[in-house]
């Protein structure tokens, strides 16, 4: 059984804490999370690995999107599997219209077997009526040292003669 703290990315204090199988798969846990923070789950969705420091990884959709059906999905992979150990992460962004984003943290894991699951078992604020707006902000890279500056030289082509 994993125990599993969901924060939304919010200026207050929102938070779930679920209970669930061990052997459920990233969809099961997709909605069960959306159930936990109120929604229908009836919005795209996707989860995000991440280190540590919550820095965004590889995708894992929620549906299958390789034209050759090999890619990896929330139903092919397995909790247990994708994180094996307390303290594993991943982030969770849900309606990519309004991209609620959750993070997701593996508080405890135990061998304890319930039938009960998945079950909501700590739930800390209210979810807001509209999701917090993201700011997208670009990390410099190591070695830039150039400022905006050097790209005014387009600023004098006319590209409609082209």
């Amino acid at each position: 059984m994993y125990k599993i703290r969901v924060i939304l990315d919010t200026k207050e204090d929102v938070i779930r804490t679920i209970l669930v199988d061990e052997h459920i798969n990233l969809e099961v846990l997709h909605n069960s999370i959306a159930t936990a923070f109120g929604f229908e789950g009836q919005e795209m969705a996707s989860f995000y690995k991440t280190d540590d420091e919550w820095n965004q990884g590889d995708e894992i959709p929620l549906f299958n999107m390789a034209e050759a059906g090999e890619a990896i999905s929330m139903q092919t992979c397995i909790l247990n599997e994708t994180l094996p150990l307390e303290n594993d992460k991943l982030i969770y962004v849900y309606d990519f219209l309004n991209m609620w984003t959750f993070y997701v943290d593996v508080v405890e894991i135990s061998s304890e077997k319930r039938a009960d699951l998945p079950q909501t078992i700590l739930s800390v604020g209210e979810i807001p009526a509209e999701a917090p707006e993201k700011e997208f902000i670009a990390d410099k890279l190591e070695g830039e040292d150039h400022d905006d500056d050097e790209f005014d030289i387009f600023d004098e082509f006319d590209f409609n003669e082209y």
